[in-house]
């Protein structure tokens, strides 16, 4: 498939370098300039792009940057996209560590992925939010193996969803429907769920114990 990174950090940098290493078409961009993922595209063989050009032909956007930086991206982002495009939503909201009071999460009620879908115009696939990067690289396991992680996914747009599931268990992870986006504060930042490594039945036992109520330290 053609897929555009948002984001050349720690998850959309490895991200980078599975789905090359896959096979995929793969267009990378960050907020300083093509130029300065020359490494990253020499290692990967991936296509450096501005953020604005990252997009254009992906049937898979990965959207990987601090969440205050969703709203300074550049507007019409997706308009060049492919026809059905899944857009996967990697972020997290960390108010106190860095992006500061962010009101519709915080007073509005709204997830963070609502959120993103807002400024993005378009729906998201919430995804490796609670995923150490490094597990990217080193954590992937045939379908099958008894030791296979699994990652929540969660969603409105079930063709998406669909989507980014196949691709996730084409890195080598199991994936749980964790429900619809207004659902995925069941794997926003410290619910039991966040940073998990375990398996589809742990998994699913810690998305049901998730409490719909922020933690002080993920609240401004």
């Amino acid at each position: 498939m053609k897929i555009g990174i948002i984001g050349a950090g720690n998850i959309g940098g490895n991200l980078t370098r599975r789905l090359t290493a896959l096979g995929h078409d793969v267009s990378v961009a960050n907020s300083r300039g093509p130029e300065t993922l020359k490494d990253l595209a020499q290692e990967t063989g991936a296509t450096p792009v501005r953020a604005e050009d990252a997009a254009e032909g992906a049937e898979v956007v990965v959207v990987t940057v601090p969440l205050k930086a969703v709203p300074g991206l550049p507007a019409g982002l997706l308009d060049g996209a492919a026809e059905g495009v899944a857009v996967i939503d990697t972020n997290n909201y960390y108010p106190k560590q860095r992006d500061g009071r962010i009101d519709a999460i915080e007073d509005g009620g709204l997830t963070e992925s609502r959120w993103v879908e807002q400024h993005l115009g378009h729906p998201v696939i919430k995804a490796f939010n609670g995923t150490y990067a490094q597990d990217i690289l080193d954590r992937p396991l045939p379908a099958g193996h008894p030791d296979r992680m699994a990652l929540p996914v969660a969603g409105d747009d079930e063709a998406a969803k669909a989507k980014v599931r196949a691709l996730i268990d084409e890195l080598g992870f199991d994936t749980v429907d964790a429900g619809g986006i207004d659902d995925s504060w069941r794997q926003q930042p410290d619910t039991p769920v966040y940073g998990l490594r375990a398996g589809v039945d742990a998994v699913r036992k810690a998305l049901r114990e998730a409490s719909p109520q922020r933690p002080a330290d993920f609240r401004y």
